[in-house]
């Protein structure tokens, strides 16, 4: 430091040194040449000391574990998948018998034989059965659908061998008594009356009947219809329950805290006493595929209505088929996701709707493949071309590369979140032998929709959400939307009432 200041006043000293002598000052030192900085950390390329940064791999699938499969009572088939984390057990048992078996003209009766089981079962009534239930904190349910019938228990544990008791009653000694027929009846007749002023219900009711005929296992609503639950009597239902109902035909799901050491004693006490018919039991009702033709247009008038009610539908496949797999991860790219195609383009970007969405049928015969969208009405011809070109360009140019990565996220995210609650899981066992489905099902399922690679995905997609050949219902005013088939040059409509019927 003290060199450094002496450079530089060196110069000063000699001029007033020699001023002072009265000679000529000398002349003056070259200044000293500056030194080049040293060169910067960031001009040096740095050594990466630990490599390349590895890429780290994709996770495994969840792949769900699988129940075990066992023998009960009578020749019932019993599944267990043991979840012992929460002291809580849900069942689920079913027959594979459903509203695809309903005598013609008697739509319903596979829902009104189920709405029956719990009003009365046993010693009980219907009051002193709820009560009972109620009492030990537990729930049961009954509900039919197109191929299968169902009633669930959920439970804890420490109350489980009473639950089951009553739920033996439920499932194989229901009261089917005519005073409690005839109020279950009034109020099914006053839903089905509602559900005919609302129009998503209708349009589900109209696409069902015009896309498989009326004549089809899966041509009409699960519920029935007014006139069809007219035709409807006690009779019938304890024919539908006899036939229908045994244990030779019956699976059982239980999932939770249980064994199968502790359950099936439970079992023998609770349906020992069930016994199948003579008669062979009855194979399952496989429904075809729809022939059609169906028409390219359906309306159903609904004057002054603020909102209309588009739908693309199409056959799709049934639970069974290899296409299933890849069909998950299509449906959530095109609708099946806030962020999927269709509510992206018509409610953010367009703001014709709150939602626009498409969903599948997971069914034992080929069912329908459904893309929806409630819209403003006098928005409803921007809103029908938006869809239909949406599904256009996905049946032509298939799934970009974000879209295969974030389906398969969200297949397993979906996953993982039907395996948190033993009532979900139980519930979903149950619909899978409801239709014949093994009890890995699950697990097979999870790993080929895991690893559908984009090809499967974009043939899936072309093959079941074109528009080509599909048909669009619309209900709504009448007059607004036979305006819109005229501007989009669409073929002429066929105008049907709510319950699916042709209007001259």
């Amino acid at each position: 430091m003290k060199l450094a200041r002496a450079l530089v006043a060196s110069p000063v000293l000699g001029l007033i040194g020699a001023i002072a002598c009265g000679g000529q000052p000398p002349a003056p030192a070259a200044p000293p040449t500056a030194a080049p900085p040293p060169p910067s950390a960031s001009a040096a390329p740095s050594a990466d000391l630990l490599g390349p940064r590895p890429e780290p791999p994709m996770p495994p699938a969840f792949v769900p574990p699988s129940p075990t499969a066992f023998q009960g009572p009578n020749g019932m088939t019993v599944w267990l998948l043991e979840r012992h984390e929460a002291p809580v057990v849900s069942c689920d048992i079913t027959v594979p018998t459903g509203a695809s078996s309903d005598p013609a003209g008697k739509g319903g009766v596979a829902y009104v034989t189920a709405n029956m089981l719990d009003e009365g079962a046993g010693k009980r009534g219907a009051i002193d059965l709820s009560k009972a239930i109620d009492d030990l904190g537990a729930r049961i349910d009954t509900e039919a659908n197109a191929d299968a019938s169902f009633v669930s228990l959920s439970v804890l544990k420490r109350n489980l061998g009473d639950a089951l008791a009553i739920y033996g009653d439920v499932v194989a000694r229901p009261r089917l008594e005519a005073a409690e027929f005839k109020r279950v009846k009034e109020l099914w007749h006053n839903e089905l009356l509602q559900r005919a002023k609302e129009p998503d219900a209708t349009a589900r009711v109209v696409y069902r009947v015009a896309l498989f005929g009326p004549n089809h296992p899966y041509g009409h609503p699960w519920d029935g219809t007014p006139k069809s639950a007219a035709a409807v009597g006690l009779e019938d239902v304890k024919r539908f329950y006899k036939a229908a109902w045994r244990p030779d035909r019956a699976t059982l799901v239980c999932v939770g805290d249980t064994t199968r050491a502790e359950l099936e004693p439970l079992l023998q006490s609770t349906f020992g006493s069930w016994k199948a018919p003579a008669t062979p039991a009855p194979p399952p009702i496989e429904p075809q595929a729809p022939t059609g033709p169906w028409p390219p247009v359906v309306i159903v008038d609904r004057p002054e209505a603020p909102q209309v009610v588009v739908a693309v539908v199409r056959p799709g496949v049934a639970a069974s088929s290899p296409d299933i797999a890849a069909l998950w991860r299509v449906n959530t790219a095109i609708g099946g996701s806030f962020t999927s195609r269709l509510n992206t383009d018509l409610r953010e970007e367009h703001g014709y709707t709150y939602g626009a969405g498409s969903r599948f049928s997971v069914s034992r015969g080929p069912g329908l493949v459904v893309s929806s969208a409630d819209v403003v009405t006098d928005k409803t011809g921007e809103a029908v071309d938006a869809m239909l070109g949406d599904l256009r360009k996905f049946a032509d140019g298939g799934l970009s590369d974000a879209e295969v990565d974030k389906t398969r996220s969200e297949a397993r995210a979906d996953l993982v979140s039907a395996y948190e609650m033993v009532e979900r899981i139980s519930g979903r066992l149950a619909a899978d032998a409801s239709l014949g489905l093994p009890p890995d099902y699950e697990a097979t399922l999870a790993k080929a929709r895991d690893a559908a690679p984009k090809a499967d995905l974009d043939a899936v997609a072309k093959r079941l959400y074109s528009p080509d050949g599909a048909m669009l219902v619309m209900v709504g005013p009448k007059a607004k939307l036979e305006a819109v088939v005229e501007t989009l040059h669409l073929p002429p409509p066929s105008i049907r009432d709510e319950e699916g019927k042709a209007v001259p």
